[in-house]
């Protein structure tokens, strides 16, 4: 309750007891008259507060006051206000303007039936103002609820796109990490075995074998030129560009030259390939990345001197194993992000990976990609 509703609710009920004095109904404006008319208008100012029992309290002030032939205009605005702001602050709004409405129905055909006919018309038109301002509350009711409904959709669709746009520049970001790491990890690991090898041979107590340094060197230099032509394509496809030549992606075939490159390190590699089969892009990255990457691992962590690096299908899926005989993690998996890479490079294409001490020592790598739905070429 506030002080302009107490002033309007005063101000309204002056206008109506003046309507009600000028132009008088079928009976008279007398004492009872009045106290229902003041009365009514006095639940104006507390409909605010409590909507439902405010309108209830003022219908029942309304339905003696119609019924005993007042006039009947004087109180159409209180009523007419009383069912808007019940339509804006109540609950259940439907069942109780049906209510309303039905009731000063009652009151306006009772009042019909009193008058004999004689105003008719008059009675009509009340009912019509009355049924009119019950739909248009109803109306306008729906309207701002489907408002607040599509602008709650609308908040909530922007705050969607905007968490997606996050997500899907985190996982961007995740992948360009992953494959920047998967290739020059690799390369830099490779290179860098190479490199020590050249140097024993130069800082060796023996001769110099110009031929044996030359081939140390020659394969630094072909390591380099793979890596930047691999760097190359990863490039081209992480900016969107279309990729030059169909070599420039990794792939199944390129295994061949992850285990010769170990060869150069130093590690005697088993590669067993026979049964993989076509195999669709993205699972042929998948599969030379995790190679590359246990690979990397043995020849940086392993200490070992022989790895077999099979891959074979099974069902649904192709099996990439990579199993070395060397020391194997002391203490834990290798630090860095090398078997996490592995993981997330197998999960990105719905497979599984394992990482761990194999049985008879060493360290082991399971992958399983799904290649279950690939179509092969005619």
């Amino acid at each position: 309750m506030t002080t302009r509703d107490a002033l309007f609710a005063t101000l309204l009920a002056c206008a109506a007891v003046a309507v009600a004095v000028m132009w008088p109904g079928v009976r008279d404006l007398d004492a009872a008259g009045m106290f229902l008319l003041l009365a009514v208008h006095a639940k104006l100012v507390v409909i605010r507060r409590w909507p439902t029992h405010g309108l209830v309290a003022l219908l029942m002030l309304a339905l003696p006051y119609h019924l005993a032939q007042y006039q009947h205009h004087a109180l159409v605005p209180a009523e007419v206000v009383a069912l808007f702001a019940y339509a804006v602050l109540g609950r259940r709004v439907r069942g109780v303007l049906t209510v309303a409405g039905a009731l000063l129905f009652v009151c306006v055909v009772g009042m019909a039936l009193q008058a004999g006919g004689k105003s008719l018309r008059e009675q009509i038109a009340v009912i019509e103002a009355v049924i009119s301002v019950v739909i248009a509350v109803q109306v306008w009711r729906v309207h701002r609820a489907r408002l607040a409904t599509i602008t709650e959709r609308a908040e909530r669709a922007e705050r969607t796109r905007e968490e997606e746009a996050r997500r899907r520049v985190a996982e961007e970001r995740l992948r360009i990490a992953r494959d920047l790491h998967d290739l020059l990890a690799h390369s830099i690991t490779v290179i860098g075995v190479q490199a020590g090898a050249a140097a024993h041979l130069v800082r060796g107590d023996r001769p110099l074998d110009r031929t044996e340094l030359a081939e140390a060197l020659t394969s630094i230099a072909d390591t380099c030129r793979d890596a930047r032509t691999e760097l190359r394509g990863t490039l081209q496809v992480l900016r969107g560009t279309d990729v030059g030549s169909s070599g420039a992606l990794p792939g199944p075939d390129g295994i061949a030259d992850l285990a010769q490159a170990a060869r150069a390190a130093g590690v005697e590699v088993e590669l067993d390939d026979a049964d993989v089969g076509p195999l669709p892009p993205e699972i042929g990255v998948a599969a030379y990345r995790i190679v590359q990457e246990a690979l990397t691992n043995v020849v940086k962590h392993a200490a070992a001197g022989r790895v077999a690096v099979t891959l074979s299908r099974d069902g649904g899926g192709l099996v990439v194993r990579v199993a070395d005989d060397g020391t194997g993690p002391s203490g834990g998996t290798p630090g860095g992000f090398g078997i996490l890479g592995m993981i997330e490079r197998a999960r990105s294409v719905g497979g599984t990976l394992d990482a761990g001490s194999g049985d008879g020592g060493g360290f082991v790598v399971t992958a399983v990609l799904p290649v279950a739905d690939v179509v092969t070429p005619q």
